[in-house]
């Protein structure tokens, strides 16, 4: 029996790279192509220089994202690598059930909330 989500499994490695709320907002955005950190926060809009810098350097280790250089000034960008393309297939399709079930889940959520207060 396989079971994919033992502790040490790569579906958990899968689960907790998406876990995180920006990994995913950030690979979106590239999806065009190379961005410029502040492109990316004005793009994003709502997330820190301090956020955007440790989300791209964690999508960066993990083989996601690709940091160049541009040139002899400070400037730098990031694109997605062939890895970080193919979880746009992924984040989209999770985007669409958000669209097509968002509704259902916030009325669950006021729902538990109404609930609660009743209790």
């Amino acid at each position: 029996m396989n079971d994919v989500f033992l502790a040490d499994c790569r579906a958990r490695l899968a689960f907790d790279l998406m876990a995180n709320t920006w990994n995913p907002v950030v690979l979106w955005a590239l999806r065009d192509g190379p961005r410029r950190p502040a492109e990316l926060r004005r793009r994003l809009g709502g997330i820190s220089t301090k956020v955007l810098t440790e989300t791209v350097r964690r999508l960066e280790y993990n083989g996601l994202v690709h940091r160049r250089d541009c040139g002899r000034t400070a400037k730098v960008e990031y694109s997605l690598t062939d890895l970080g393309t193919t979880l746009l297939a992924p984040i989209e399709a999770f985007g669409e059930w958000a669209f097509r079930h968002g509704d259902e889940v916030m009325a669950a959520q006021d729902e538990a909330v109404r609930f609660r207060d009743l209790a």
